[in-house]
């Protein structure tokens, strides 16, 4: 049986990779933001494309420094997603907690090319360096990147694979509109 989908509905049939967290800096200014519109482009060197909208304070600052992690959080970070993907860091300027980070008290750690900070009980971080692609940028909102470094906790990601088995608390997230995801489910080889 089929059913026909809605065509504004579309790409729900396949934007149901891991929901990320896009953390950027230039200067003494950071910012983190979710994005669910991500995806690998090359092997060697590593590419990602992502999207990050011309309005949003994490773009500002990633046109300035050139660079941006991709943190892949877990289930146990869901409400923490949601959080920072519904609220603006440029709103939070000039006040006391002037920044994502302190305002939703948000652990980071450094990394280790970029300026960008990375999130703490993650379970995948990507350090990118943007690739000039201006007409693709202003167009689509779609930012290339080489990715320069990359990080995983152990527990959930070796030998080249993810494996969650055991730990359903670190399983990633998956972004399925308005607010609902699903986390990663059985693992098999064919």
């Amino acid at each position: 049986m089929k059913i026909s989908v809605e065509i504004s509905k579309a790409y729900r049939l396949l934007n149901h990779g891991p929901t990320v967290l896009v953390s950027t800096a230039h200067h003494n200014q950071r910012n983190v933001m979710a994005a669910a519109w991500n995806m690998p482009l090359d092997f060697d060197p590593p590419k990602v494309a992502i999207v990050i909208d011309k309005n949003t304070y994490t773009r500002e600052l990633i046109e300035s420094s050139g660079s941006f992690a991709i943190n892949v959080p877990c289930r146990a970070q869901a409400e923490m997603v949601v959080k920072v993907g519904s609220s603006s860091g440029r709103e939070l300027l000039g006040k006391a907690e002037d920044n994502k980070f302190a305002a939703f008290d948000l652990p980071t750690f450094t990394a280790s090319k970029i300026a960008a900070p990375l999130l703490e009980g993650c379970v995948a971080w990507l350090e990118c360096k943007v690739v000039p692609e201006p007409h693709i940028r202003d167009a689509y909102d779609l930012y290339l990147a080489e990715v320069v470094a990359a990080w995983t906790d152990e527990r959930v990601f070796s030998d080249g694979h993810w494996h969650f088995e055991g730990h359903d608390e670190l399983r990633t997230i998956h972004h399925i509109a308005g607010g609902n995801f699903f986390t990663t489910g059985e693992a098999f080889k064919a």
